[in-house]
């Protein structure tokens, strides 16, 4: 029986994805939990109030903001 390949590749580690992703302002590396603090903070209340399903407009708002800072989601 022939082996079974890896599905993990290196570029799905989190150090290698940290490396790889955006760069902020100092040079350092940005991480998703800490941008785009706006349309996190009110996707996160609209969720909390109203159900995800009430906020589709602010999750989409906050992955575009995501995206347009070079994460890939």
């Amino acid at each position: 029986m022939a082996p079974v390949p890896s599905t993990v590749s290196a570029s799905s580690t989190p150090s290698a994805a940290a490396s790889t992703g955006p760069i902020g302002a100092d040079g350092k590396p940005l991480k998703p939990c800490c941008s785009c603090p706006e349309t996190k903070k009110a996707r996160d209340q609209c969720v909390f109030n109203l159900g995800e399903e009430n906020c589709l407009d602010m999750i989409k708002a906050h992955q575009q903001c995501l995206r347009d800072l070079g994460f890939k989601i």
